[in-house]
């Protein structure tokens, strides 16, 4: 085989690689894309039929703990553009189509530090804009909890530190760090936010 073949067949297997990767990027991007709008659909008939049996008076009942992947609740910071829902767990399935909440810690509405992780890459992206004072909305189908966003910092992936109980209730975010690091990234990115009074 000459040298100007095997370039020739070295370039096409590297098109067919190239091709098979961004197709399963692609795969992936659409089907994060469809589980939630089918999730969001699904989540605000939820919080509308919720809400018809709180105006009549009915008793409601406690908020159940969802199963592993199930929907938690949505998340949304709007100064920095990001809605999405939130599942029960941190497993790759979990963090491909939503942000995860980290079982062990608080889920939503309740006393601690909530904590949600999701990936550099795909939800958690617009982090690298977040500021101090940004207000976070975490939305359950039968209440909403604004946050005061106070801090955000750069730490070790073994810093578990941060989701410890802040004294006061509060939710942390978790993605990886640098945003645009290629590969598995070395540091995480820590969002600190305190949960502000009912209105």
């Amino acid at each position: 085989m000459s040298a100007r073949t095997g370039i020739r067949i070295a370039r096409w297997l590297f098109t067919v690689i190239g091709l098979a990767a961004l197709g399963y990027c692609a795969a992936v991007w659409i089907g994060a894309m469809l589980f939630q709008m089918r999730q969001a659909r699904l989540f605000a008939q939820e919080a509308q039929v919720r809400t018809i049996r709180g105006a009549s008076h009915e008793r409601r009942p406690a908020e159940p703990v969802p199963p592993d992947g199930g929907v938690v609740g949505k998340l949304e910071i709007p100064r920095i553009g990001v809605s999405v829902i939130v599942v029960e767990g941190v497993k790759d399935r979990d963090l491909r189509y939503a942000v995860g909440h980290i079982p062990g810690t608080p889920l939503p509405g309740e006393i601690g530090n909530v904590g949600l992780a999701g990936h550099r890459d795909t939800f958690f992206r617009p982090l690298r804009a977040i500021h101090r004072n940004d207000t976070i909305t975490l939305s359950t189908p039968t209440k909403s909890y604004r946050y005061l966003v106070v801090s955000a910092k750069v730490v070790s992936p073994d810093d578990v530190q941060v989701l410890y109980p802040t004294g006061r209730d509060s939710l942390t975010l978790v993605t990886c760090f640098p945003f645009n690091y290629v590969g598995s990234a070395p540091l995480r990115f820590i969002v600190l936010a305190d949960r502000l009074p009912d209105a």
